[in-house]
């Protein structure tokens, strides 16, 4: 309960709040890797709470597990990863694998990809977000 992330509702409000340098590094495409995480994360959050999902965090302790974010199904709980390069997702690959974490058994990345599965992990672009609702509602 101790741990929690905060987002702003609206992007654009994200990018307007930053510094007069930051607005100017963005506009001109520059050092977007300061900044790409964190912009692409409230994104993600700015599409959930449009489509009426919770924003769960998870950060287990004494630990570097930790996941941006949960949906639940009827019948799952679905860890979505947002990524701002192409790395691997080891808190994800580890959530689905471990026996402790009965309702996961698949997980969403969401990045600069192709729609496809491997390894129990669904991969979409972040623009297909607002669909993720929809998506799980008709697949899942």
């Amino acid at each position: 309960m101790s741990k929690y992330k905060l987002y702003y509702s609206d992007t654009g409000l994200l990018v307007s709040a930053l510094d007069e340098e930051a607005q100017e590094d963005l506009r001109a495409n520059r050092n977007l890797g300061v900044y790409k995480g964190a912009l692409y994360e409230n994104f993600v959050a700015e599409a959930f709470t449009k489509q009426g999902l919770g924003l769960f965090y998870y950060k287990k302790e004494n630990s570097s597990l930790k996941e941006d974010f949960f949906v639940r199904t009827q019948n799952d709980l679905i860890p979505v990863e947002v990524k701002s390069n192409s790395a691997q997702s080891r808190s994800l690959s580890s959530l689905i694998k471990n026996k402790n974490y009965r309702d996961i058994s698949y997980g969403i990345k969401l990045g600069d990809f192709n729609i496809g599965y491997a390894n129990a992990i669904y991969t979409f672009p972040y623009f297909c977000t607002f669909k993720l609702k929809e998506y799980l509602k008709r697949n899942v």
